[in-house]
């Protein structure tokens, strides 16, 4: 009889697999140098620095970013010095106070505030460290417009102002005015023509001041401009605009400028350079005349402005 064959247990077995499991990772292990095992613990030590760096990195961050906001004052740059302290201040409270957190949002949100005040243009807002900076144009007035109870400024370009005191400035007093409904609102172009007619010979006042008479201006002089008789509408022959000097001279101006030729008066050139001849000569327009009449044309007159 043939012998049979002897088997191995189950526990014999797996003892084996785990015998044979050892001796290939001994077998495994001495195949690695110790140079190798070296650089794997060089670059383990390298990846935990940088993990420790990173988590210093980002809680710098966090730390920086937790820091409390600070506060700075609103600054107007370059203001004009006939601006006066009333007007300051109602530019400061458009703006939302004198005072603002120096954060990312604040210099739009000023200039937003700061869109709707009429008298400002061309408005531009930055942050420093330690201030809110509004750098602007101010619009100045150049006439008052009274209507009943209402009082409102328009500048050379006609841009309606809402009224605030402004002492340091020669504005005139417009008189006469046609009958309207209404004045548009604080900023914006009053369209009318005989408004139109004045504003221009004021201007025209005001630039001569800046060449001729910077030290002594002559609006300073001048009360109030009267357009009740605008193209003749209520006496064809007698002066279309008259000016009035503080102490009620007359100064008979005539048409609007650019229609001299259509009545047969003296050209506006001419007009201005009589008007500032005079004044220059008496060094005011008060007390030395009982009118002042540029609408007739003369052959000889001093003309010491004569380019303008």
């Amino acid at each position: 009889m043939a012998k049979r064959k002897k088997t191995k247990s189950k526990s014999e077995r797996i003892s084996f697999k785990l015998g044979t499991s050892k001796r290939n990772r001994k077998r495994n292990a001495a195949q690695y140098s110790p140079g190798l095992i070296g650089i794997l613990k060089v670059s383990a030590v390298v990846c935990i620095f940088a993990a420790i760096g990173l988590l210093f990195y980002f809680a710098g961050k966090y730390v920086k970013s937790a820091k409390p906001v600070g506060t700075g004052p609103l600054e107007l740059v370059n203001v004009p010095e006939w601006v006066s302290e009333e007007l300051k201040a109602k530019v400061y409270a458009a703006a939302g106070g004198r005072t603002f957190r120096l954060d990312g949002e604040v210099a739009q949100l000023v200039a937003e505030n700061l869109a709707s005040v009429a008298w400002l243009r061309q408005v531009k807002v930055q942050t420093t460290h330690n201030s809110v900076q509004v750098n602007t144009e101010f619009r100045k007035p150049l006439a008052l417009v009274k209507l009943g109870l209402h009082k409102s400024y328009v500048d050379a370009e006609q841009v309606v102002l809402d009224f605030v005191a402004v002492p340091n400035l020669p504005i005139v007093r417009i008189k006469g005015l046609s009958v309207t409904t209404r004045v548009p609102a604080a900023g914006q172009v009053w369209q009318k023509d005989d408004l139109t007619a004045a504003v221009a010979i004021l201007a025209r006042l005001d630039r001569m001041d800046k060449l001729v008479t910077p030290d002594k201006p002559l609006l300073y002089e001048i009360d109030s401009i009267d357009v009740s008789n605008f193209n003749g509408l209520q006496d064809g022959r007698a002066a279309h605009i008259v000016l009035y000097a503080k102490d009620n001279t007359e100064i008979i101006w005539g048409a609007e400028i650019g229609t001299w030729q259509r009545y047969l008066e003296a050209p506006d050139d001419e007009k201005l350079a009589k008007l500032y001849g005079y004044y220059k000569e008496c060094g005011t327009l008060l007390n030395g005349a009982r009118y002042i009449n540029l609408r007739d044309p003369q052959e000889t007159i001093p003309l010491p402005i004569d380019k303008y």
